[in-house]
């Protein structure tokens, strides 16, 4: 069982608990849940392409940040002109709860991304109540048909799909109603960078998607070489995370490019 398989597993466990504590309907009557959404999509074609993350750990990296509250870091990701803010929200092995999102919605007014393994409809829902605009599909651990069902679920509540993929194999869980395709330079089955291959993999999506390289952006030079290669978006988080102010990493590198 590689490193996917056993979050895709945790994360099972940790659904069925959550459906006994909270239903469906009890998530509907959260404070957040017919808040208006705003468009990543938008959003990324407007301001600087960046979606700046909240992580405080990772399988292959362990702690990188242990920041309790998120607030300060993602505002000033926002107030730098960042073009949306990535939460991760599993908390075994990235440290992260939905409460982070719900500690920053209120001050944030740009698109976040709730960044989990989704693998049930009730995480799309319980997404829609936390306040999140956008949420993360991985076709890892999904298969096409589900990628589908959950778009459409997505739609429903208003929240946007950002698709990750990683392999040729993957391009089948694309279809029309996503709304950004994610290119993972990192395997998350081994953690393997390899910017090239996202390049190769991005040229054969289908002609006008937005793209998005995500993960293993260590430099302005890998941001740049990125972007020149017709990436629209850029998911990054362990760049500015490893730094004891996440925030002023983030104002910096705005300023390199």
């Amino acid at each position: 069982m590689n490193i996917l398989d056993k979050i895709v597993e945790n994360k099972k466990q940790e659904i069925n608990f959550s459906k006994q504590l909270y239903d469906i309907e009890n998530l509907k009557n959260r404070a957040f849940y017919n808040r208006p959404t705003v468009s990543l999509k938008k959003s990324i074609v407007e301001k600087s392409g960046i979606i700046a993350e909240f992580k405080r750990k990772s399988p292959s990296k362990g702690m990188i940040n242990d920041i309790l509250n998120p607030l300060e870091v993602v505002h000033a990701y926002q107030e730098n002109g960042a073009s949306g803010i990535s939460i991760l929200t599993d908390h075994v092995f990235f440290g992260g709860s939905g409460d982070d999102i719900l500690k920053v919605r209120e001050e944030i007014q740009i698109p976040i991304l709730r960044k989990d393994f989704m693998v049930d409809e009730y995480q799309f829902y319980e997404a829609k109540a936390l306040g999140a605009d956008v949420v993360l599909l991985i076709a890892a651990c999904l298969s096409p048909q589900q990628v589908q069902e959950f778009t459409e679920l997505a739609h429903l509540l208003g929240l946007e799909v950002l698709l990750e993929i990683h392999t040729e194999e993957e391009l089948q869980h694309c279809n029309a109603d996503i709304d950004l395709v994610g290119i993972n330079n990192r395997n998350l089955k081994d953690f393997k960078v390899d910017l090239q291959h996202s390049v190769d993999l991005k040229n054969k999506l289908p002609q006008g998607i937005l793209s998005v390289a995500e993960s293993g952006i260590y430099s302005v030079e890998d941001f740049q070489f990125l972007k020149e290669k017709g990436f629209n978006g850029f998911l990054m988080g362990e760049y500015f995370m490893k730094n004891p102010n996440p925030g002023i990493a983030f104002e910096a590198f705005i300023q390199k490019i």
